[in-house]
């Protein structure tokens, strides 16, 4: 890979991990259009409970992941609000990283189509090269 690149890509990832460290902190807290398209019909109070009417947010559930170390947002365990979303979104923009680089790395590893002195063929005898092939063309004149 060119120097050009490594840096667009090493670039590209400081600037989503400041993001997702730092900027991901000032979101807005309040409810996405899923949400609050959910809670149409209620009557919710000034902590986003249901307290009255009828919508499908009242059928809502724990997630059966909602107990795991990313879930909400933050980490589980760490006490800071500030650090625990930073973290939490630092650590998803590696996580998404390694997958995409690994992903890249093994197709690139199985489709590499670049022929190595060993994968030097030529035509069969008999055979006469395609007319569009014209260094094939030239060597059999020439030969």
């Amino acid at each position: 890979m060119k120097n050009r690149s490594w840096g667009f890509l090493v670039g590209g990832l400081l600037v989503a991990l400041l993001l997702a460290g730092v900027v991901s902190n000032y979101a807005s807290s309040h409810p996405d259009g899923l949400d609050s398209s959910l809670l149409k019909g209620c009557t919710v109070d000034a902590d986003d409970n249901i307290v009255g009417g009828s919508c499908p947010a009242q059928q809502a559930r724990e997630h059966e992941l909602g107990d795991s170390p990313l879930a909400d947002y933050g980490v589980r365990g760490v006490g800071n609000d500030f650090l625990s979303t930073g973290l939490s979104g630092v650590l998803g923009v590696l996580l998404t990283f390694a997958i995409g680089a690994g992903g890249f790395w093994l197709l690139r590893r199985r489709g590499s189509g670049t022929p190595t002195p060993d994968d030097t063929t030529t035509p069969a005898e008999g055979t006469t090269p395609s007319e569009g092939d014209a260094a094939t063309s030239r060597a059999g004149a020439a030969g």
